[in-house]
């Protein structure tokens, strides 16, 4: 009795130390994101913008601006919809988990229109220094950087979640994090966006997953607690 109720109060705790940095985490993501839509409202370049692009060309090379347009393609919608498309299979036929298959869908669409939006809004032209790779559209935020925040982020949800092994998943989430850093990267490296573009596409994504996550939990939980017992009691007895 007594190491159950230890037991349930030390998964409680971890709960609600994990809810709080999310929100903490999610908060801190819609201020930055804000702020910095508040400082590129005018139209103005700031100077961590053109800091950044220097920074960035003192380490260009051949050699590392294709390393780079490879990493950058991993957040492109068409790499993104392929692999979009194989987790739901993998958690429709495989694992059996219908709401996951519901979640990939959910936030990788949410996430690419909701960029759409906001681009919309603040109509922000990309930047006018000679792109590396062809570019179309409005600059602000990253549509790159906030996709792979978004994707890659349930991702290593997923990991910290299923994986047990606490090697594997500190190795794995490291990786997924260093590709999401690396991809905002690549934009600021192939002039196609300011770092200010990156930053506040990588805060709106990291935002929209988690609250996401937290709602389409909150979605299957409703739906366990309702529909399932429904079902079981309209079963026939044997």
């Amino acid at each position: 009795m007594k190491k159950a109720l230890r037991k349930f109060v030390a998964s409680t705790a971890l709960f609600t130390v994990e809810l709080v940095l999310l929100w903490a985490v999610f908060i801190i993501c819609l201020v930055l994101f804000f702020w910095l839509a508040r400082e590129v409202m005018p139209g103005r370049e700031l100077g961590f913008d053109n800091m950044a692009f220097a920074w960035a060309d003192a380490r260009n090379s051949p050699a590392l601006t294709e390393f780079i347009k490879a990493i950058t393609f991993l957040a492109s919608r068409n790499f993104i919809t392929v692999l979009g498309l194989l987790l739901i299979g993998y958690f429709l036929f495989v694992k059996k988990h219908k709401w996951y298959s519901i979640k990939v869908p959910v936030i990788a669409v949410g996430s690419i229109s909701l960029n759409l939006i906001l681009k919309y809004l603040f109509d922000r032209p990309r930047p006018l220094v000679p792109h590396l790779v062809d570019s179309y559209g409005l600059s602000f935020p990253s549509g790159h950087a906030m996709i792979s925040a978004s994707f890659y982020g349930l991702l290593i949800y997923l990991v910290w979640k299923h994986v047990e092994a606490p090697a594997w998943r500190f190795l794995l989430i490291t990786l997924l994090s260093l590709l999401i850093l690396m991809i905002g990267f690549s934009r600021v490296y192939l002039h196609v966006h300011y770092a200010t573009d990156v930053v506040a596409g990588l805060a709106a994504g990291l935002g929209w997953v988690i609250l996401a996550i937290f709602m389409l939990n909150r979605m299957e939980r409703f739906s366990k607690r309702t529909i399932n017992p429904v079902i079981k009691e309209g079963l026939p007895d044997n």
